[in-house]
């Protein structure tokens, strides 16, 4: 446990002196360069349009039928109405 602390001691030590304030926000920092290496990325290719296919629908008959139903019937008469 002693040596978890002090190397988390020596690491955050270290992360902070290597860093200056240059400006309100603005910080300089210097990083160790060890060499660069170049990848090369290969974005997939992407094809739009259209395609012909044929799927199975299924047949709905649709039947309507007349039944007779009974309303509420409501007849307001205003006041000049009732007289």
């Amino acid at each position: 446990m002693r040596k978890f602390t002090l190397v988390a001691a020596v690491a955050a030590f270290a992360a902070t002196s290597a860093c200056r304030k240059t400006g309100e926000g603005e910080y300089q920092v210097e990083k160790p360069v060890v060499g660069t290496e170049t990848d090369t990325v290969e974005t997939p290719s992407v094809e739009t349009g259209t395609v012909k296919d044929t799927i199975s629908v299924p047949d709905v008959d649709v039947k309507t039928e007349k039944k007779e139903v009974t309303l509420p019937k409501v007849d307001v008469k205003t006041p000049s109405e009732r007289e």
